[in-house]
């Protein structure tokens, strides 16, 4: 059973919208940056323009969009309390668009000042939201598999930045006797696992049988996928942090079970897309799929480099399975959804405030159907770009250019939405006025 939406708990349009216009653009930067840097940041996962762009996508582009997306569908979806939503976003999305520029920095720089404070901004900006959404999923009356999901996520998000914030310290410090590789990859995995996934996961239980029309995701699925994708990261850490990186005989056993949970959920949205109610395809339902295909490959080559240490071992293969990660997976969903979202919140908003006898135009015209097509097919051009850069670093240079790119036109294509929303509520404020006077 799903949460009823609760479109009256919704925040004001201001809170999500400037998230969502920011995360664009460090995406941008990510994208010049590896244009700057060339084949020398594709030499292996620890070099400077590697971990920056990373931290760019990860800690901006990604943390921004889904920051403001729970913000909206904590509200709505799960009927939460959500305390001072202004205030929040005013607090929360400068210190993280900061903390992004410090880690950014700091990586490009090599100066350890620059990690010491990127982990205190993060650890108040992220401190405070945490608190504020931990809060309002407590105490909201709601049930159901999307709210326990959501939970989990921002257990997940809570567990990346503890790590985080260790690493960083670290780092600036200067400290010796930590094991960073451990920490790193245990990091790595609460952060895409038990934060960027389960969030996703916990999403799509809903918005996937809504905006696309498909039957439901069964309900056994609903309940084994978060459960298990904890129980695997929770295994995954103890193993790696009590043998300090010794290998374990039941260490490829954990991963695979991650992975086969991964590849189901895929396997399973991709099997609901197929049996939609709707034949007609949108630019959300592309970006899904390819999102979906993205975690299968991924899946698929992370136990390929399990059974292939050989092939595993390779400098390039950490970055293999990043592009297929960020830009194919999780920047994907994203980009799918703030299609879908940001004209869904302008026509709510312009009813709030319309007139009946001047209804705001439907959610086909907030962003123009052949702008979002051309960005989609330029962002799976530079998605492609990048995993061939990976295996020809000369590419670097065009791919990074291509993302971007892709990311300057999906920002042009939000604030042209921006645009419709505010023109529309002008019109609405200014005939009010004129029947007043």
């Amino acid at each position: 059973m799903q949460p009823a939406l609760s479109f009256e708990q919704a925040p004001p349009i201001s809170v999500p919208y400037r998230f969502f216009l920011t995360a664009p653009l460090f995406g941008v930067v990510a994208g010049l940056l590896l244009t700057w840097f060339g084949p020398a940041a594709l030499a292996s996962r620890w070099s400077s323009g590697a971990l920056a762009m990373t931290h760019l996508l990860v800690v901006d582009f990604m943390l921004q969009a889904m920051c403001g997306a729970l913000l909206q569908f904590v509200a709505v979806a799960a009927g939460a309390n959500i305390w001072r939503p202004q205030l929040v976003a005013a607090v929360v999305h400068p210190l993280i668009t900061a903390g992004a520029v410090l880690l950014a920095s700091a990586f490009v720089l090599d100066q350890p000042l620059l990690f010491l404070m990127a982990a205190a901004v993060f650890a108040v900006a992220l401190g405070f939201f945490l608190s504020v959404m931990a809060a309002a999923l407590l105490r909201t009356p709601a049930r159901g598999m999307t709210i326990h999901v959501l939970r989990f996520a921002v257990f997940g998000l809570l567990v990346t930045l503890l790590l985080g914030v260790t690493l960083a310290s670290t780092l600036g410090l200067q400290a010796s006797g930590m094991p960073l590789l451990l920490l790193i990859n245990v990091h790595v995995a609460w952060g895409l696992g038990g934060w960027a996934l389960m969030l996703v996961i916990g999403v799509s239980y809903l918005v996937v049988p809504m905006f696309q029309l498909t039957p439901p995701y069964p309900v056994w699925l609903t309940r084994l996928l978060p459960a298990g994708l904890l129980l695997v990261l929770a295994l995954w850490s103890l193993q790696i942090l009590a043998v300090r990186g010794e290998a374990q005989s039941w260490q490829p056993i954990v991963s695979a079970a991650g992975m086969l949970l991964a590849g189901i959920y895929a396997a399973t949205t991709l099997w609901l897309q197929l049996r939609r109610r709707r034949r007609q395809s949108d630019v959300t339902f592309v970006f899904w799929r390819v999102a979906m295909l993205s975690l299968l490959a991924f899946s698929a080559s992370w136990l390929l480099f399990d059974f292939l240490p050989q092939l595993g071992s390779h400098a390039r293969a950490p970055l293999w399975l990043g592009v297929l990660a960020l830009p194919g997976i999780f920047l994907s969903v994203i980009i799918g959804m703030l299609y879908k979202i940001m004209p869904f919140l302008n026509w709510l908003h312009l009813q709030r405030i319309g007139d009946p006898r001047r209804p705001p135009p439907n959610m086909k015209q907030m962003i123009p159907e052949r702008a979002m097509r051309g960005q989609m097919r330029l962002h799976f051009a530079a998605f492609g770009l990048l995993l061939a850069a990976v295996l020809w670093p000369r590419l670097a240079a065009p791919a990074g250019l291509a993302f971007a790119a892709s990311c300057l036109w999906l920002e042009w294509n939000l604030v042209g939405a921006v645009r419709v929303y505010e023109r529309f509520r002008d019109q609405i404020l200014a005939a009010g006025a004129g029947r007043e006077s």
